[in-house]
């Protein structure tokens, strides 16, 4: 004769995957769930799993229980800074206070993609060259208001080969040079 099998008035039994899983995605950690449940460790992962909860690490639990809002508008920031001003992960930790590998964290959060060091290369690189194109455009307008060489070299801090070399550059048409020594004499002499 088979016995019956238990009665399940266990109080695990109450506690539903789906139960774990909110309380779970609300911040809960497993931990704090074994211990008001007063299910075992492997009970409370295995409920979960079958939730299809999706797990977090320590530091996501850590992040995520600090302001949130605060969290993500700093990680939009540092991916606003790393994607449209070609700042390095370095420059990011510095901005938010954080080490390189959280601010790397804070960047994939954001939804950010972590570039190579040659991508950040060629990114710095883009954004000198526009940024000497500017410098270009406004010495071709003072240029072409009347401004010279020299001032413009003077103002700019400049050597006067360096603001030849952007009027061209930007493409300035450029007035004839002035000798202003004394008259030459052209006449042939015998």
């Amino acid at each position: 004769m088979n016995p019956h099998p238990p009665v399940a008035s266990d109080a695990s039994e109450a506690v539903t995957p789906e139960a774990l899983r909110k309380q779970y995605e609300a911040g809960a950690t497993v931990d704090e769930l074994v211990a008001a449940s007063g299910l075992s460790y492997g009970t409370v992962l295995n409920r979960l799993h079958d939730a299809g909860t999706v797990m977090r690490t320590s530091w996501q639990t850590r992040r995520m229980r600090q302001n949130p809002q605060a969290r993500q508008r700093l990680a939009a920031h540092l991916r606003t800074l790393y994607e449209q001003h070609g700042a390095t992960l370095t420059e990011l930790a510095a901005a938010a206070g954080e080490t390189r590998r959280g601010a790397r964290r804070l960047l994939i959060e954001a939804g950010g993609t972590v570039r190579t060091t040659e991508q950040t290369l060629r990114v710095r690189a883009a954004a000198r060259a526009a940024e000497r194109y500017k410098v270009a455009l406004s010495l071709r307008a003072r240029y072409e208001a009347g401004a010279t060489v020299p001032e413009l070299a003077r103002e700019y801090s400049y050597s006067v080969a360096t603001v030849y070399r952007l009027l061209h550059q930007a493409g300035t048409r450029m007035r004839p040079q002035h000798h202003h020594g004394p008259a030459r004499d052209t006449r042939k002499r015998p």
